[in-house]
């Protein structure tokens, strides 16, 4: 990577620092699909028979539920946008996430620890029907520069790198 490219990143992470003020909200909203729940089960081996067995899912759930992480994950989309580490999470689960529902995440900056570059952020999750389904807070800061090179990639890149390994987001 060339030096302007990681003098571009350190740029946007420092705007991005700058830029919020308590108060600040940020919103992503997808739509979760079952592919969505395989790939997240695989990948992080929750194999709980709720994310899995309809039959067994019915029982409880009136059917398949998403793993609550998965529901959680949308704070990372929002971090990595602004170039934010979390350094701690804590949830609190509402309601089930069902596949095909759609969720809106926003996350809004309660509080800054200036001298460590930290924002304390809370986040509400809601479902196309208005429900509350999550709350969530988080702390994170701005990774340091100089340990690490980050190279940016477009969502088309994400499409395609997640298409070589048989996903198809967003369905």
């Amino acid at each position: 990577m060339s030096d302007k490219g990681s003098d571009d990143w350190r740029r946007i992470t420092e705007d991005a620092y700058a830029k919020l003020p308590i108060g600040i909200r940020f919103s992503y909203t997808r739509t979760f699909s079952l592919a969505d729940v395989a790939a997240f089960v695989a990948a992080s081996g929750d194999f709980n028979p709720l994310h899995q067995d309809e039959s067994h899912a019915k029982l409880r759930f009136g059917g398949l539920i998403l793993p609550g992480l998965l529901t959680g994950s949308m704070l990372s989309h929002i971090g990595g946008l602004l170039g934010i580490v979390a350094s701690e999470m804590h949830f609190e689960y509402l309601a089930p996430v069902y596949p095909g529902e759609t969720v809106t995440c926003t996350v809004r900056v309660v509080d800054r620890e200036e001298a460590r570059r930290v924002v304390v952020c809370a986040a509400d999750f809601v479902n196309q029907a208005g429900a509350k389904v999550l709350k969530a807070s988080f702390k994170g800061y701005r990774v340091e520069y100089g340990w690490w090179r980050m190279r940016l990639i477009t969502r088309d890149e994400v499409k395609r790198r997640v298409a070589s390994c048989g996903g198809k987001p967003g369905e």
